[in-house]
């Protein structure tokens, strides 16, 4: 990135040249790559970080300040927008992406965290002069400066319209939200103006790390010897790091005997596998299996009982971490790479089918807060009939008498009850069954039969179930 030529100095004032600051210049390099790659930042913030101990000396503190300041400004990205908007003479878009980072950054530190204020502007200029030259580091200095005269609270009353004249605009920006999210998520949670609120508000904190414990391999009370380690408040099989952590330096997820999973998403795996089957119960299928998480925790429960678990995925590499997932599960089990929508097996094979379709991804912005910025409402188009045929598939592999479970990580509604509706006109040998009994213990599961997890009422992603029964 070539800098701006600098202007003549004055005379006997020498140039001073910009100090690298590890922790900010990581943060940038990490939105870069979210905003030029497509990256999600859970996959490259990792490596960036192991590599500024090694070569960087980096500290505990050190990581997680540079981890709040991706985080915190990519869940606040839409809210910075509106305000940075306020504070240039030109539109957004005409702002080079470089730059909209950098300033999105300094917004951050000055609204979103304690830094005082000439600390967050200084630093925020520093890192300019690195990556972007002098000569726009005056305009990000501008910029800054204006955003530094007032508060968060204050800047919201400026830039998002009354909520009585526009209620979603209003939550989208104040929440850092597109609208069309707030709408959907609106739609499917019902009620009135607090309940959105409290699950925008979720959306944009940070989550905690939760471990499972795979049945036969490793246990809840093993894990619950970490430090900050507190149980799950729904899965006997989770531990969740209540203060952060390192997962890595868990020992039994290290190696393989434990792994790192919501708990919605265990949740869903031990719904499917308690849900009611007539007769037989030895052969299970998880027909979208990557990464593996649910397959791992399905394929501890069917060794468990005798059964033994066929985990289909059809992307090959994405199969690889399906393998590596299940590698060492005590019972027998299978891992291919195969088309779910052309599936190799004979159709009634199995006695149990867990179809977690693929799907936007709403219910996880928590895990991923840059997803929201990059679904766009015409998405659900390519979803929706690959979503169909997969249930579709799920209910011909399934035998009479046995289930389907049909999940999502997404509430959309056209992704979850409309699909389901939409499948069982076709199947009329197959019935919705009652979910709500196989997620004991959870409150506010709603009317049934299928169950919506969410956020800020169950502290979870917002994972959809439907259990299915093939009758005929």
């Amino acid at each position: 990135m070539s800098e701006q030529p600098r202007r003549p100095r004055k005379p006997g004032k020498p140039y001073r040249r910009p100090q690298k600051d590890p922790v900010r210049f990581l943060a940038f390099e990490a939105l870069r790559a979210v905003d030029e790659r497509d990256a999600y930042a859970n996959l490259v913030l990792p490596p960036l970080l192991r590599k500024a101990r090694e070569k960087d000396g980096f500290e505990a503190r050190d990581a997680a300040l540079a981890t709040e300041l991706v985080y915190g400004t990519l869940r606040r990205q839409g809210t910075y927008d509106a305000i940075i908007a306020e504070c240039v003479d030109r539109p957004l878009r005409e702002v080079d992406p470089p730059v909209l980072d950098v300033l999105s950054l300094g917004a951050h530190q000055l609204l979103g965290t304690r830094i005082p204020t000439h600390a967050a502007v200084s630093a925020s200029v520093e890192l300019a002069r690195v990556v972007l030259g002098d000569g726009r580091a005056k305009f990000v200095n501008a910029v800054l400066r204006k955003i530094a005269q007032d508060d968060l609270d204050g800047w919201i009353a400026k830039v998002a319209p009354p909520y009585d004249d526009d209620p979603e605009d209003h939550l989208a920006v104040v929440h850092s939200h597109p609208r069309w999210v707030v709408s959907a998520l609106w739609d499917s949670l019902g009620g009135g103006r607090a309940g959105i609120e409290r699950l925008l508000e979720a959306d944009n904190e940070r989550p905690e790390v939760t471990l499972v414990a795979r049945p036969g391999r490793s246990s809840a009370e093993e894990l619950l010897r970490e430090e900050s380690a507190v149980p799950g408040r729904w899965s006997p099989y989770a531990v969740r790091l209540a203060e952060g952590g390192e997962p890595g330096a868990v020992d039994a997820v290290r190696e393989g005997r434990a792994g790192v999973q919501d708990e919605g998403s265990q949740l869903v795996a031990l719904a499917l596998a308690n849900a009611p089957v007539e007769g037989r119960d030895e052969k299970w299928l998880d027909g979208c299996a990557g990464p593996g998480g649910k397959a791992a925790l399905l394929a501890a429960l069917a060794a468990e009982r005798g059964a033994m678990l066929l985990a289909s995925e059809k992307q090959p590499h994405r199969a690889g971490l399906v393998a590596k997932a299940l590698a060492g599960n005590p019972g027998p089990y299978q891992v291919i790479a195969a088309d779910g929508t052309r599936p190799p097996w004979q159709p009634g094979s199995f006695d149990r089918v867990l179809m977690d379709v693929p799907c936007t991804g709403l219910g996880a912005l928590r895990r991923r807060p840059e997803a929201r910025w990059r679904r766009r409402p015409e998405d659900l188009e390519g979803f929706g009939p690959l979503q169909r045929e997969l249930l579709s598939t799920a209910l011909d592999s399934v035998r009479v008498g046995g289930v389907v479970g049909y999940a999502t990580c997404s509430p959309h509604l056209a992704e979850t009850r409309a699909v389901v509706q939409d499948v069982l006109k076709q199947w009329p040998t197959a019935e919705l069954v009652d979910a709500r009994p196989l997620f004991p213990g959870v409150p506010e599961l709603g009317d049934g039969p299928d169950v919506q997890l969410w956020p800020h009422v169950h502290g979870t992603d917002a994972m959809y179930m439907a259990i299915i029964r093939r009758t005929g």
